[in-house]
C-alpha cells in the first residue's frame, strides 16, 4: 500500500514536471497581448513596437500592443495579477513609477505584486536646455543656481517621475537649490522649454533625438557617453555620481509559471541582442540594458527602490 502509494506520487510529479517543460517548449502558441499601461505615443509604446516586428521573425507569432491607460500606469498595473498567467499577457513596467506610486497612497497594487521578467532599456536622464542658451556646460548651469538660489527653473514630466527625482538628486550633490515646474508628460516639458517658459528642462537623451539642433545637452546620467551624442559628457565625467533615467521593461501575472517567465526573459534578451533592434532603439536616444529574471533583477529592483524611496521622501512625495 506505501509503495503504491509512493509511486502514485512520484508519477503525479513526474507529470507536473513534464508539464512545466511541455509549458516551456510550446510557448507561444499563439500571439502575446502586450498592454502598455499608458496611452499610445509615448516611449513605452514606441519601443514596445519596436519590439513587434523582432518578436514575429524570431518566434512566429504577433505580438500585439494594446494600451491600458490611466493612473500614471496604475489602473493597468492594478489589474496585471487578474490576467492570464500562461505567458501570452504581459506587460511594460517602468520605474520609478512602480515603485514611489504606492507609497504615495491606495493605487491597487503593491510594488511586491509585480513579477518582472526582463529590464530591456532606459532612457537616461538628461539636462536639455535650448541651443541659443547661455548656459554652455553644466558648471555654468550649477555657477548660476548658486549665484541665484531657485531661481533657475527646470520643466519635467510630472512629480515623483524619474525627471523630478533626478532634479531632486542633482541639487542634492552639486549643492544647490533649483525650481522644479511639472508639466503633463514630456512633450509638455519640451515646448515649455522651447518656449522659453523655463531656463532648462529635466528631461531625456531621447529629447535631444527627436529635438536635433533646437537644444543642447549638458550632461547625460549614463555610465558611458551616448553613442548618438558623442559630445556630450556624462555626469560621472564631471564629478557626478549620477546614473539614471525612466527604465523600462516587461512584467506577467504572479501565476505565470516559473519556466514561463524563464522562457519569456530570454525571448527578450534575444531580441536585445540583434544588432537591428540596438540600432533603432541606439538612434532614438534609448540606452540598452539587459537584466533578465532571477537574481540579478531582485538585486537591481531592491537597489533602485532604496535610491529612489529616499529621493522621494527628501523631496516630500512620499512619507
Amino acid at each position: 500500500m506505501i509503495r503504491k502509494t509512493l509511486f502514485a506520487a512520484i508519477g503525479v510529479a513526474a507529470l507536473g514536471l513534464a508539464g512545466m517543460s511541455a509549458n516551456a517548449e510550446e510557448f507561444p502558441s499563439k500571439s502575446v497581448d502586450y498592454v502598455i499601461p499608458f496611452g499610445p505615443g509615448g516611449e513605452s509604446d514606441i519601443t514596445a513596437r519596436f519590439q513587434q516586428s523582432f518578436f514575429k521573425d524570431k518566434f512566429g507569432q504577433e505580438l500585439v500592443v494594446s494600451y491600458k491607460p490611466g493612473g500614471g500606469g496604475a489602473v493597468g498595473w492594478s489589474q496585471l495579477n487578474s490576467m492570464a498567467g500562461d505567458g501570452h499577457s504581459i506587460m511594460g513596467i517602468n520605474l520609478p513609477h512602480i515603485i514611489v506610486k504606492p507609497r504615495q497612497g491606495d493605487v491597487g497594487f503593491q510594488t511586491d505584486d509585480i513579477t518582472a521578467v526582463y529590464m530591456f532599456h532606459y532612457t537616461p536622464d538628461a539636462i536639455v536646455v535650448n541651443a541659443d542658451s547661455d548656459l554652455k556646460s553644466l558648471q555654468d548651469l550649477i555657477d548660476y543656481a548658486k549665484a541665484y538660489p531657485k531661481q533657475l527653473t527646470f520643466s519635467g514630466s510630472g512629480k515623483g517621475t524619474a525627471n523630478h527625482l533626478a532634479q531632486i538628486i542633482f541639487d542634492q550633490k552639486a549643492g544647490i537649490e533649483t525650481t522644479y515646474v511639472a508639466f503633463k508628460g514630456t512633450g509638455a516639458s519640451v515646448t515649455a522649454l522651447l518656449g522659453n517658459q523655463v531656463s532648462a528642462q529635466w528631461g531625456y537623451t531621447t529629447v535631444g533625438a527627436k529635438q536635433g539642433d533646437k537644444v543642447r545637452l549638458l550632461a547625460v546620467a549614463m555610465e558611458e557617453r551616448h553613442p548618438a551624442f558623442p559630445d556630450v559628457p556624462t555626469f560621472k565625467e564631471l564629478g557626478f555620481d549620477m546614473v539614471s533615467g525612466a527604465y523600462r521593461g516587461i512584467a506577467v501575472p504572479s501565476s505565470t509559471p516559473e519556466d514561463i517567465r524563464q522562457k519569456l526573459s530570454g525571448m527578450i534578451a534575444e531580441i536585445n541582442a540583434d544588432p537591428a533592434f540596438q540600432k533603432q532603439m541606439l538612434e532614438g536616444g534609448f540606452a540598452m540594458m539587459d537584466i533578465g529574471y532571477g537574481a540579478d533583477l531582485d538585486a537591481w529592483m531592491a537597489a533602485r527602490t532604496e535610491d529612489y524611496v529616499a529621493a522621494a521622501k527628501s523631496a516630500g512625495i512620499i512619507d
